[in-house]
């Protein structure tokens, strides 16, 4: 994480708005690429150094997740979920392969995520085959030539961790800080980067405003699933992420999060540690909305705020769509605008609104470690693709810190409640021979990456 050619481009910039003059902001734009000695920074182009990258999740691809809290969800009678994991992408096995497909595409960056139901499927019991495991995934990287950005935990937990009241529970945050302990301790010289969380702020983003539009959590209501959960794990009790208190898991995450960073830190001081959190481009749609978009930012956003000004290297903004809010909470797309198969709005440029929200309160750099879309056309993911990154090239234009562009995923996967019938990837997957098939828009990311400009 060097910060000298940013500095410098900041000190350049200061002195060239006290210097006035209309074409201020173009020029302090290229001296962003000139303080890096890549010289002017031409329209379209990216700077030096920026990442090019796609994402994963382990437990969305590797496949035989038998130890998650996930894993038992989706095999309950009824469950929520159109279908089980099962086998997913099978990555677990075939990562070399999918790791060397991003290298060859142009991408530098791997986003993946350790799964911490294989590496401590018991309290206290490490799995150093499993850990092993992540080694090779990481050794991998390096021979591709791809950056490792790994992050510790993306949702799904232990089943005996949500059997003791998951991120609710009064010592969770000590279990997770003494994973990620263990963790850095055996990986974290071979990676680039690490996150924490995933998304913490999810359920404050989904349910913190009201009008939400009936979902499968409104099908089965959540505490029968919690019962039966925990009637199957012998203890009577079961949170996970979206199943719960969700008052209770955010407080919980946000502690875990900050004794995982001074864990992580302690352990690699030099390795550079944030989180991701879930965001969205927040727009008052009707007269009389403010109140319900400030509550929605300060419950979803603020706490991750304040917390990241000291326990955060960088922060990770992901984002898929905008918010329309009124004075009764959340509304609904407007009727005839083009969705995308998770039925958001097709609507690119809101990636450049919650960069640019996220920016008046941080002052760390930021990466845009997810954002894309669900769909079967794969025309519509490029001109997605295109119109993200034109809202990115504005925020650098700006004078925002934003280091990197992280597109999820790189694989069509498994998508939680939604079984596999969103498609999400850059690379298809036939998820019974397990082959993956590289679409247009997985060569047109690459394109924009090998030359680090935006084009077309």
């Amino acid at each position: 994480m060097k910060q000298s050619w940013w500095d410098e481009y900041r000190k350049q910039r200061r002195h060239l708005m006290r210097a006035g003059g209309a074409l201020v902001l173009a020029q302090a734009a290229r001296a962003n690429a000139a303080a890096q000695g890549g010289g002017l920074l031409e329209p379209g182009e990216f700077p030096r150094g920026f990442l090019w990258g796609a994402a994963t999740a382990g437990h969305q691809v590797e496949g035989g997740n038998i130890n998650s809290d996930s894993w038992l969800l989706e095999n309950l009678h009824p469950t929520l979920f159109d279908e089980p994991s099962g086998d997913a992408c099978d990555h677990y096995h075939r990562f070399d392969q999918d790791i060397t497909m991003l290298a060859d595409l142009g991408l530098g960056t791997f986003r993946f995520s350790l799964e911490w139901s294989r590496i401590e499927p018991e309290p206290g019991q490490f799995s150093l085959a499993a850990i092993d495991h992540y080694r090779r995934v990481l050794a991998s990287c390096r021979r591709a030539g791809v950056q490792a950005m790994v992050t510790y935990n993306h949702f799904t937990v232990p089943r005996w961790f949500a059997g003791q009241g998951g991120w609710e529970a009064s010592d969770a945050s000590q279990f997770f800080a003494r994973y990620c302990a263990m963790v850095t301790s055996y990986l974290g010289a071979d990676m680039t980067m690490a996150t924490t969380l995933n998304e913490p702020n999810l359920t404050q983003l989904l349910f913190g405003i009201p009008g939400l539009q009936q979902n499968k959590l409104g099908t089965i209501e959540d505490h029968d699933i919690i019962r039966k959960a925990g009637e199957r794990m012998g203890t009577g009790r079961f949170s996970s992420w979206i199943f719960g208190d969700y008052e209770h898991i955010h407080h919980g995450l946000l502690l875990a999060h900050r004794k995982a960073y001074e864990a992580i830190k302690t352990e690699r001081p030099e390795l550079p540690v944030g989180v991701s959190i879930a965001m969205e481009d927040d727009q008052v749609a009707e007269a009389g909305g403010e109140a319900m978009l400030d509550k929605k930012r300060s419950l979803a956003y603020q706490p991750w705020f304040e917390l990241a000004r000291r326990h955060a290297d960088f922060f990770g903004v992901q984002c898929y769509s905008r918010c329309r809010i009124g004075p009764s909470g959340r509304l609904p797309p407007e009727p005839g605008v083009p969705l995308t198969d998770m039925g958001y709005e097709f609507y690119p440029e809101a990636l450049e609104g919650a960069l640019r929200y996220a920016h008046q309160h941080l002052r760390v750099p930021l990466y845009v470690t997810e954002n894309g879309i669900a769909t079967t056309d794969d025309t519509r993911r490029v001109e997605y693709i295109r119109r993200a990154l034109a809202g990115v090239r504005r925020c650098l234009d700006s004078g925002l810190d934003v280091r990197g562009y992280i597109h999820w995923s790189l694989l069509d996967n498994f998508e939680w409640l939604e079984g596999y019938r969103p498609r999400f990837g850059l690379v298809a997957v036939d998820h019974t021979t397990f082959r993956r098939s590289i679409k247009p828009s997985a060569v047109y990311l690459g394109n924009i990456a090998r030359h680090n400009r935006l084009t077309g």
